[in-house]
């Protein structure tokens, strides 16, 4: 390797490893940013800002997953979805209860660049609320 030549690392060069995550009992803010740098491939020596380097993920136990202070029952999640009267507000609390993997999952994708390459990044996020996955050969 010559060290006096930039290094762009190439799709046919990149090997994607699979990552196992639980979150039971982790702080969800801590976490997301570890799953980003993975995501995105921060985490090794050959990172290429504008090429997809990262790791996928296999995060299980994401109704486990904590927050602290007061954030379960004052922070709020908007939608909206257009039409008049159609914005909603939920607190972690109810997410929790309803789809427990979408607070992790909008927690990561907050963490992320906001351009073209991060679609592709949060493809390779696999969040499930139980202890069962589908990925096990993969990992």
């Amino acid at each position: 390797m010559d060290f006096n030549k930039t290094f762009y690392l190439s799709k046919e060069a990149r090997a994607p490893k699979w990552h196992l995550i639980d979150a039971e009992g982790k702080i969800l803010g801590r976490l997301a940013t570890e799953i980003a740098e993975i995501l995105r491939g921060k985490n090794k020596a050959y990172y290429t800002p504008h090429t997809d380097a990262g790791d996928y993920v296999v995060v299980i136990n994401a109704k486990k997953v904590k927050m602290t202070g007061e954030k379960e029952t004052d922070k709020i999640y908007l939608s909206y979805s257009g039409w008049m009267g159609g914005q909603k507000e939920r607190t972690p609390r109810q997410l929790l209860e309803k789809r427990p993997t979408e607070i992790l999952q909008h927690a990561v994708k907050g963490m992320l660049p906001k351009n073209r390459l991060s679609g592709q990044v949060i493809k390779k996020l696999k969040i499930y609320a139980g202890s069962e996955h589908p990925h096990m050969g993969q990992i």
